[in-house]
């Protein structure tokens, strides 16, 4: 299913990728700025002829290209690392070309194969599903992490049930997520909760429902790790909608 959401201006597109827990997406649109929140995930991605990689965020990023086409690959928690061939860690709140990590011929090869495709968002997937078949699998255990700490659990009963002790986990999870599982815990129920505010739930309601202790418990999580309010994150993404027409067939979303 295609999903199209309107972030200030730009269209947002995205549909589930043939690669297993990851997300294919484009933005399109004019020079309104916007910011990517931090949501536990890495991205392959492909802008006006670069092929780089976003790192797991800790906070929120404004790009510095806001009027540039993006075409990007976004992967399951934990999953980058292993295609990439580089710890998460490294690659903490940081924007890197590809070519820093991989062979820059190779590199400049693909970006161009992909530049000249009629879909650059399709071509990063098969680059993708390409390198998916020739390196090891991602652990199985770290998407177990992240879909425990997603569905709210504590660090230490997420712990127990991978049956990994207290220090493997944090380490662990530094190469896998770019942070600790508390970390990782704090962004994953934000997301949560912001999902939850985009669909019209109260403030109050949304915190409890997400892991919150309560609304100023969001308030606070939502200003340290996306910039902005509660609030103000629920006036810009009805502003969107209202200023961006609804494209025939699509649903939206924010």
């Amino acid at each position: 299913m295609r999903v199209v959401r309107f972030s200030l201006g730009r269209v947002y597109e995205e549909r589930p990728s043939r690669l297993d827990g990851a997300v294919v997406w484009t933005r399109t649109g004019g020079p309104a700025t916007f910011s990517v929140l931090p949501d536990g995930c890495m991205d392959l991605l492909w802008s006006e002829g670069r092929l780089f990689v976003a790192g797991p965020d800790t906070r929120a990023y404004v790009p510095d290209r806001p009027g540039a086409r993006y075409a990007g690959v976004r992967f399951a928690p934990g999953d980058a690392p292993a295609l990439l061939g580089v710890p998460a860690h490294e690659l903490r709140d940081r924007r890197v070309d590809l070519a820093a990590l991989w062979p820059g011929d190779r590199v400049r090869r693909l970006a161009e194969r992909v530049g000249e495709a009629a879909d650059q968002a399709a071509a990063l997937e098969d680059l993708a599903l390409r390198r998916a078949a020739d390196v090891p699998r991602p652990d199985p255990l770290l998407r177990a992490v992240a879909d425990g700490l997603n569905a709210g659990w504590t660090v230490a009963d997420t712990a127990r049930a991978v049956g990994l002790g207290a220090r493997q986990l944090h380490r662990r999870s530094l190469d896998a997520f770019g942070y600790g599982p508390k970390t990782l815990a704090r962004v994953l129920r934000l997301q949560r909760a912001l999902a939850l505010v985009r669909a019209g739930v109260p403030y109050a309601r949304a915190a409890i429902e997400a892991g919150c202790t309560d609304q100023a418990h969001l308030a606070r999580e939502t200003r340290a790790l996306a910039g902005t309010t509660p609030g103000a994150y629920a006036a810009s993404v009805a502003s969107a909608k209202r200023e961006t027409p609804q494209p025939s067939g699509s649903s939206t979303t924010a």
